[in-house]
């Protein structure tokens, strides 16, 4: 024998009862089968609406209660027969003038017991099976009503009563004996105590009802029919590459459920658990799906090449309670204490953790038990607090649970390190840990906000292996800003190919206007998608980051701005990552350099700024590489701005020295204002770098600048610039002819050296490592204690706009 439960979306309406008739009508052809039903959907919340607005003298109810009278009496005009309509039409006012009454004495005592409320209740249940099994009657199957409140017997503890199993079992296989119907149909969730009275079993109670009925019968197989197909890996509403979950122990459902996942209600398990009866979750409207199956039979090594974890469950609004002080340590019974106060006033505990020391224990509880249960407890300590030997109970709200589950996480090393590290990495703060001595279950409580994203963080981990969600926030849309979105969209294919990633721009920023997709935008969109952004702000930009708080964020910024670096580390405290090709945060205040890097290093995220200097030549990245391997950098001789070396490399005096700027502006390898370039602050900014990163404190101002231009060509606009230059040629001609005459060329050159470091035009000679240096091409020449006498040297094109977005590119896939 087989036991079908359907649950309210099931049989919701007509055209669904007709899914559910048609599945019956299937299994019963091999089965005998008994079928619980729940209410109509949301019938049992207006029903409570209904009673609430009674009770605070509301005459709306009679509103409530008409309307779902009207919806009952529809069921049967599209379910029942005309011929046998009246009877039934009949049946359902009946009881809707027994509803009315009863609200109506409500009103009259202004008085809503809990005993009120499971009789009121219970008419949801009973008028939904009742049409449901006359609709079966009507088709011409062997079906019969039963009456499953007369046999499931409980405590007297009204809205989740506790079932007496020896009585009950007695009952129910008493009534299935004697009652030989192929299909029977009994509603779900309502029971009666000793007296007769009218219980529920909980909401989510008609689970409840159909596994007591199972267990005592010994049935073949429970099935739970729904709206989804079984569990998921998580709650599909937060994490859309939820997979189902073909198999799972009745200790993973049984975990799962109690955290949150509510295709089943928690109670569910343990009846059928302790006969070995099969529980199928399937869904009603694709029947054909393979749903879940929970059974004894699946072992964890069954799981082996598997997921680790088998899902991961939420729970939202809760509450953490901590008791703390010094006279708890060492002192028996403080536990015991505690949860006796809480049970006295019916408080669920969810979870607990306890400190080593025993100076605290922390608990939680569903944020409506609050208040309650903080004057339960500051009432059963109320000596130990006037004595200070307790603090007042700590209370922090606006939390949620997420746990991760699965038995095969038993006895493997690592399991907590990897959950953890994903969700420090993302900026996820843990405010509590419970882990269970079965190790089946690794339960954390975070903050309500961060709940989509620690269940995408953890789904991504533990389930999604091939394919790993980055959203990148890009800060400028000049020509590298363009040149990288423009890699971004031709390399992604490639990257989920072979680095299983998938870059989505989730938001990017001009000077004109932002816009933000959380799913990406698709090339052909992009142009169209950014113009209708709203006016740009870089601090509202990175607010609205942080206040999306996606998964594996990073922000971009290919700007100059000198506003952009100042919501660095607002984005770090939230554990974003930052690449960075603008220069002004990591060449400003050491102190502000420092900050940041340890920013990054304390909140586990990164901030990298290869193309600082060199574009995307491995500049930094070697530093960085020298230093972690025990090497230490002495000295640096570098060419470093790709602007100067084109101006230098094409100034031989044929053409004057402000026409090769001009060729050096419009071919892209100067800022709008090429003094910028030539002053030589771009280059003294760079030495600053490559020394702070080699180790060395220094400040921008203690780098020696001489400049070769002309002060008087600094003053005025660009115009007035290039008049300047023009002005001065002979000057420029001078310095050339010089280099000419000793057999050497210019160089614009970077050097650091005993702590010290420099820049300026020099003469370069031609056995020198500077001196066979073309076009925009940079050179950085290392001497360290290991590359004493043959010095390390990276070399390349230094300049331009595609190999600079190739630096920041590289950046971005090595952060994450």
């Amino acid at each position: 024998m087989k036991i079908l439960k359907f649950g309210g979306t099931s049989v919701a309406n007509a055209q669904n009862i007709l899914k559910v008739e048609g599945i019956i009508k299937k299994e019963s052809q091999k089965n005998r089968i008994i079928v619980i039903v729940s209410a109509l959907h949301r019938v049992t919340d207006y029903l409570i609406e209904a009673a609430e607005q009674a009770s605070q003298k509301k005459e709306s109810y009679l509103e409530i209660i008409k309307h779902l009278e009207n919806e009952h009496l529809a069921l049967v005009k599209e379910l029942i027969p005309v011929v046998d309509q009246s009877t039934w039409l009949s049946f359902v006012k009946k009881h809707f003038n027994d509803i009315e009454d009863i609200c109506h004495g409500i009103f009259v005592l202004g008085e809503f017991t809990n005993r009120i409320k499971d009789k009121i209740t219970s008419y949801g249940e009973f008028l939904s099976s009742q049409i449901i099994a006359a609709r079966l009657q009507h088709t011409g199957l062997d079906c019969r009503w039963m009456d499953s409140s007369d046999l499931i017997k409980t405590n007297s503890n009204f809205t989740n009563a506790k079932v007496d199993f020896e009585i009950t079992e007695k009952n129910v296989s008493q009534y299935v004996l004697e009652n030989t119907n192929t299909i029977i149909v009994a509603p779900g969730f309502i029971a009666k105590d000793q007296k007769g009275n009218t219980t529920t079993l909980g909401r989510g109670g008609s689970d409840y009802t159909a596994s007591i009925i199972a267990s005592s019968i010994n049935a073949k197989e429970l099935q739970i029919w729904t709206d989804v197909s079984g569990m998921m890996t998580a709650d599909p509403r937060l994490a859309s590459n939820a997979k189902p979950i073909l198999e799972i122990s009745y200790h993973e459902a049984m975990e799962l459920s109690h955290f949150g996942a509510k295709v089943l209600y928690p109670p569910t398990i343990q009846p059928v658990m302790i006969k070995n009866i099969d529980l199928k979750i399937k869904n009603t409207f694709e029947p054909e799906a393979t749903g879940t199956l929970v059974s004894h039979h699946i072992k964890p090594s069954e799981y082996e090449g598997q997921n680790i974890a088998v899902g991961i469950s939420n729970m939202s609004n809760i509450s953490l309670l901590t008791l703390e002080g010094s006279g708890m340590v060492g002192i028996p019974g403080i536990s015991a204490k505690l949860f006796q106060c809480l049970s006295n006033e019916n408080i669920n505990v969810i979870l607990i953790t306890q400190s080593s020391s025993e100076h605290s224990i922390t608990i939680a509880i569903h944020e409506k038990d609050m208040l309650n249960a903080e004057k339960a407890i500051n009432y059963s300590f109320a000596d130990d607090l006037k004595l200070e030997r307790i603090s007042p109970v700590k209370i922090e709200n606006e939390l949620s649970i997420v746990a991760l589950v699965g038995e095969n996480m038993k006895s493997r090393s690592g399991v907590s390190a990897k959950m953890f590290g994903c969700l420090g990495n993302n900026g996820i703060n843990i405010r509590a840990i419970a882990q269970g001595s079965s190790e089946k279950n690794i339960s954390i409580v975070i903050s309500e906000k961060d709940i989509k994203k620690a269940v995408n963080v953890l789904h991504e981990e533990f389930f999604e292996s091939e394919i790993k969600q980055v959203h990148l926030y890009l800060c400028g849309t000049g020509n590298v800003g363009n040149k990288l979105i423009q890699q971004i969209y031709d390399q992604n294919e490639y990257l989920k190919d072979h680095l299983l990633i998938n870059l989505r721009i989730a938001g990017v920023s001009n000077s004109r206007k932002m816009n933000f997709a959380d799913k990406g935008i698709q090339k052909s969109e992009y142009n169209e998608w950014l113009e209708n952004g709203e006016t740009a702000s870089v601090q509202k930009f990175a607010e609205e980051i942080i206040s999306r708080n996606l998964r594996n964020s990073i922000f971009i910024d290919v700007t100059a701005s000198p506003q952009v670096p100042e919501v660095y580390e607002m984005l770090l405290k939230r554990s974003i990552n930052i690449v960075a090709c603008n220069k002004i945060a990591a060449s400003s205040d050491f102190e502000k350099y420092t900050t940041l890097k340890n920013m990054a290093k304390n909140h586990s995220c990164k901030f990298f700024f290869e193309t600082n200097v060199g574009a995307g030549l491995p500049i930094i990245g070697t530093i960085n590489d020298l230093i972690r391997s025990g090497d230490k950098i002495t000295s640096i001789q570098a060419v470093l701005s790709g602007t100067l070396n084109f101006v230098f490399n094409h100034y031989d005096g044929s053409r004057s020295f402000s026409e090769v700027v001009a060729q050096a502006q419009k071919e892209g390898y100067t800022e709008p204002d090429p003094r910028l370039d030539l002053a030589g602050t771009d280059v003294a900014r760079k030495i600053l770098i490559l020394a702070r990163e080699a180790g060395y404190s220094l400040q921008f101002e203690d780098i020696i600048n001489t400049s070769f231009l002309p002060p008087e060509c600094m003053e005025g606009s660009v115009e007035d610039f290039y008049e300047k230059l023009i002005k001065y040629e002979a000057h420029f001609k001078n310095l050339l002819n010089e280099a000419k005459s000793n057999g050497k060329i210019l160089k614009y050159v970077a050097e650091f050296e005993n702590g010290k470091a420099k820049v300026g035009l020099q003469h370069i000679s031609p056995e020198n490592d500077l001196y066979h240096l073309y076009g925009k091409d940079n050179i950085v020449i290392f001497k360290t204690l290991r590359y004493s006498e043959q010095p390390l040297v990276v070399k390349g094109a230094g300049a331009g706009a595609e190999v600079t977005a190739s630096g920041v590119f590289s950046d971005i896939v090595r952060s994450i």
